[in-house]
């Protein structure tokens, strides 16, 4: 008979209540567009730092913090070697591989 207690009732029921509250509003907090977008934008940022970091790693240079007023061309702390190597074989990559892309698409038909 101790379940029945009503005071012990009112209190898991208060309990189970705030919970529930809890669970409602992370979960409100979780599809927020708002907060989707907020997350989504931070993630992106996260990713082209990295991005930034390994391009840099590759390169053999690396980034130093960006001030207000810098020159852009004067992100880098060493000397920047050209990209247009690097960029012309990101493009070749591109365009080789659309071409394997539209080609298997023919041969389906």
């Amino acid at each position: 008979m101790a379940d029945t207690d009503p005071d012990e009732l009112e209190r898991r029921i208060a309990r189970a209540r705030a919970e529930l509250a809890q669970t409602v509003d992370a979960i409100a907090d979780r599809v927020n567009p708002k907060r989707v977008a907020e997350r989504t934008v931070a993630d992106v940022k996260s990713r082209a730092g990295h991005f930034v970091a390994s391009v840099g790693d590759a390169l053999g240079v690396t980034p130093r913090p960006v001030e207000y007023g810098d020159e852009p061309g004067q992100v880098w702390e060493d000397e920047r070697p050209s990209l247009a190597p690097v960029l012309i074989g990101v493009g070749a990559v591109l365009v080789v591989g659309a071409a394997i892309a539209l080609l298997r698409r023919r041969r389906r038909r």
